[in-house]
């Protein structure tokens, strides 16, 4: 029994046993708190405008009136907030690369790291009809190189390392490591390519129903993510409804194969939707965004379904989905820029991954051969 234990904890130490700065202690600087995670806002909003632009343009929508002039400022604001994104998190890779480097061997932040990509890839999907114009191919497999390569590093791991092992590390945001593939086959096939979106989207499916399975079935000996991380069982809905999308783009029509990944998304939605008090109780974080973007893509996909399905159903259906997408997302927006402004030690504490590793490194210059040899993943809710 105490062995079972034993093994429990190794695979997902509780985060109430990760130093927790003390609150008279010093804030370290500001980019160094700064995590990747934060990228989940740029992913949030970015999908906002492709949702907006969907609603202006799509005949299923076409009766509520949408002007396209809310896509064209939605994604002016998402674009000025990765670029800066962007800029702050350069300057983190700059002077805290070491703060970066743990960031990238956590096992549960090193999926954030395929959100600037999808951002950028969700950017130009979303591009207004106002400013639009004829993407290059390049720029196509510019994007798609760091998700690539990003998926070679992860999906390895998954498959041979011992402690980062799928089976040890499965949680919902693995999902942030797949959905980049399906994302990539959408933008590709409306650029015109072939060969290279149906490439990623079958290593983006492979992988997803390792994942799918992996987290449906995950062992005793895995820990139970935190109560504060509980939003992220929303991505459960995102790699379904982009497959579906994706597929339409690739497949030239929403035919079965999109509406068997749409069926699936509904399916989870409508689970996650009725368990309210599981997504209750804890306090506001980055965490939080991790409603928005599984939410809009879910929106995205029940529009392009109205289209091919038309009735008054699929229509209510549609617009329901939209109204609490963008609900979510106005109110996170809202309370993000209040935090930022009035309370931001409370949204970018210390970070206890870094606090973590640097503990490690005390215990070992004061010699305690317990902890050589490296340590087990942490998880971090007050980054997320």
């Amino acid at each position: 029994m105490n062995g079972a234990t034993n093994r429990k904890s190794a695979n997902y130490p509780s985060i109430l046993e990760a130093p927790h700065p003390d609150p008279d202690d010093m804030l370290d600087p500001f980019l160094r708190r700064f995590p990747i995670s934060t990228f989940g806002i740029c992913l949030g909003l970015c999908s906002q405008a492709g949702l907006w632009q969907a609603l202006a343009t799509s005949r299923s929508t076409r009766f509520l009136h949408v002007p396209l002039c809310i896509n064209f400022i939605v994604w002016c604001f998402a674009l000025a907030l990765t670029a800066l994104m962007f800029v702050v998190y350069s300057l983190k890779i700059i002077f805290h690369f070491d703060a970066v480097r743990r960031e990238f061997r956590d096992g549960v932040r090193v999926n954030f790291f395929f959100a600037p990509w999808i951002a950028c890839l969700l950017l130009f999907i979303s591009l207004p009809p106002s400013i639009e114009m004829n993407l290059h191919e390049a720029l196509w497999y510019v994007l798609m190189a760091p998700i690539l390569g990003l998926g070679i590093k992860v999906y390895g791991q998954w498959m041979s390392r011992g402690r980062r092992r799928l089976s040890k590390l499965a949680n919902p945001l693995n999902h942030l490591a797949i959905v980049g593939n399906f994302v990539g086959a959408m933008l590709g096939a409306s650029m015109g390519l072939r060969e290279g979106p149906i490439f990623f989207f079958a290593v983006g499916l492979a992988h997803y129903v390792v994942v799918f399975v992996t987290l449906y079935q995950r062992l005793e000996t895995n820990e139970a993510l935190p109560r504060e991380l509980n939003p992220g069982f929303f991505l459960f809905l995102t790699p379904p409804s982009v497959a579906s999308l994706a597929w339409e783009k690739i497949d030239g029509h929403f035919g079965y194969g999109s509406k068997i990944a749409f069926f699936v998304a509904a399916f989870l939605y409508v689970c996650l939707a009725v368990r309210i008090n599981f997504f209750r109780g804890f306090r506001f974080s980055l965490a939080w965004w991790s409603y928005t973007y599984p939410m809009t893509a879910a929106a995205s996909a029940s529009i392009r379904y109205s289209m091919a399905v038309t009735n008054p159903v699929t229509r209510a259906l549609s617009v329901v989905a939209c109204a609490i997408s963008v609900t979510i997302s106005a109110l996170l927006l809202v309370n993000t820029a209040y935090k930022i402004a009035f309370m931001p030690r409370k949204l970018f504490p210390n970070d206890c991954v870094i606090a973590i590793s640097k503990k490690r490194k005390t215990t070992l210059s004061r010699g305690n051969p317990d902890d050589r040899g490296g340590g087990s993943v942490a998880i971090d809710i007050r980054g997320l």
